[in-house]
C-alpha cells in the first residue's frame, strides 16, 4: 500500500499558538518544509487541494507542487484536487506535463469536482452546469493525454481542438489521472467507465458504509470491460498524530473545530463538538487521530474492508504549529509506514 499526505494549505489562526495568523508566504514556506519532510522520510505522495477562499493558500497548487518538485526527490506530487469543472483541459495538461519534467515523472492529476463552489462564478461558469461541466472536461483532458495530434470536436463547455499537438510531453506515459468523490455513485461509475484510479474522500460518518461503493465501482469496472486488478483504489481522511493518543486528540481539536464548524455554519450544520469529534476518533469512526499504533490498526482495519491500494493523511484540518504538524510526519513516515508495509507489502497497481 502507498501511504501519503495531502493537505489544503489552511490558514487560519492557530488555537495553540495564541490566534497567531500566518502571512500567506509562511504558510507556503512552511508547506514547502512538510512536503520536504515527507519526501525525505519516503512517504509515497503528497497532494495539495484547489481552494479560492481566504482560508487557504493554494489558489494554484501546481505552481505549489512545480516549487515542490525542485526540492524532492522521490515522492508524487498531485493534487487534492484540481477543479475540473471550471479549468482549461489543455492548460491543466501542459501544466502537470511541466510538474512530471521538472521532477523526472512523478506527478499526477487527481481530477473532482470540488467540496466548494468558488470556481464557479470566479471563472464565469454556471454552478447548474457542475456535473456537464466535468463530463465533459474529463474527456477533453483524457483525449489530450493520448497524445500526437489532438483532434477534438468540441462541447458546450470545451473548444475544439483542430488536430493541433500540445506541448510539453510528460515523462510519464500516460501520465496519470485519478478521479476523487466523496461518495456519489454516478462519480464512482464514471471513474469505472474510463479506467481511472479512484480515490474516495472519507471525512465523516462511518467508514464501513462506503464500502458497498469500492465494491460498485470494481463490479461496474469488470462490466465494462476493464480488470479491476488493475484499477488503484484509494481513501483519504482527517487525521493528526502524536506519541500518546489524548495528546493527538487535545492537539488537533481546537483547529478542527474551528474549521468544520466555520464550514458548517455556510452549510447549515451546526457547531462540531467534542464528542462528536472524539466519536470520529475511534476504530470505527472516519478520522485518523492518535498514537502511531492506533493509525496503524486503523488503516489495517480499514484495508480489510476496502482492500484499497492507497492511503491519505489530511494534515491539518485547520492551522496547527508547525513544529507539531513536522513531529507528526515523522511519526507517521518512521513508525506507521513501516509497520503498513510489513503487514502489506508495498505492491502497487499501475495507475
Amino acid at each position: 500500500m502507498e501511504l501519503g499526505l495531502y493537505s489544503f494549505a489552511e490558514n487560519t489562526p492557530d488555537a495553540l499558538n495564541g490566534n497567531a495568523l500566518q502571512s500567506p508566504a509562511e504558510r507556503l514556506r512552511d508547506l514547502l518544509e512538510e512536503i520536504e519532510l515527507a519526501d525525505q522520510l519516503g512517504l509515497d505522495f503528497y497532494g495539495l487541494g484547489e481552494h479560492h477562499r481566504p482560508d487557504y493558500v493554494a489558489s494554484a497548487p501546481v505552481t505549489v507542487l512545480a516549487a515542490a518538485a525542485a526540492r524532492t526527490k522521490s515522492i508524487r506530487l498531485s493534487t487534492a484536487v484540481t477543479v475540473l469543472s471550471s479549468e482549461d483541459p489543455i492548460r491543466v495538461w501542459q501544466q502537470f506535463a511541466t510538474v512530471d519534467l521538472l521532477s523526472n515523472g512523478r506527478a499526477e492529476i487527481m481530477a473532482g469536482r470540488g467540496s466548494f463552489i468558488e470556481s464557479f462564478p470566479l471563472f464565469g461558469y454556471a454552478l447548474e452546469d457542475y456535473d456537464t461541466l466535468f463530463e465533459e472536461k474529463l474527456e477533453m483532458l483524457l483525449k489530450i493525454r493520448e497524445g500526437g495530434k489532438v483532434a477534438w470536436p468540441g462541447s458546450a463547455n470545451t473548444k475544439p481542438i483542430p488536430g493541433i499537438e500540445i506541448f510539453p510531453k510528460p515523462v510519464q506515459t500516460p501520465l496519470p489521472v485519478w478521479i476523487a468523490v466523496g461518495g456519489t455513485p454516478n462519480s464512482v461509475a464514471r471513474a469505472a467507465y474510463y479506467g481511472l484510479p479512484l480515490m474516495l474522500a472519507i471525512i465523516g460518518g462511518q467508514p464501513r458504509q462506503f464500502a458497498p461503493l469500492v465494491e460498485f465501482y470494481r463490479e461496474t469496472a469488470t462490466k465494462v470491460g476493464r480488470n479491476p486488478k488493475d484499477l488503484p483504489v484509494g481513501v483519504s481522511s482527517h487525521g493528526f498524530i502524536a506519541a500518546d493518543s489524548q495528546d493527538a486528540r487535545d492537539i488537533a481539536f481546537p483547529a478542527h473545530s474551528e474549521a468544520m464548524s466555520r464550514i458548517g455554519k455556510e452549510r447549515g450544520w451546526p457547531p462540531t463538538t467534542r464528542a462528536q469529534f472524539e466519536a470520529g476518533a475511534t476504530p470505527q469512526g472516519a478520522y485518523f487521530i492518535g498514537s502511531p499504533q492506533e493509525i496503524i490498526d486503523k488503516v489495517l482495519l480499514q484495508h480489510e474492508w476496502f482492500k484499497h491500494d492507497r492511503f491519505g493523511l489530511q494534515l491539518s484540518v485547520g492551522t496547527l504549529p508547525h513544529d507539531k504538524v513536522m513531529k507528526a510526519i515523522e511519526l507517521y513516515g518512521t513508525v506507521v509506514k513501516p509497520a503498513i508495509d510489513k503487514a502489506l507489502g508495498t505492491t502497487f497497481p499501475s495507475a
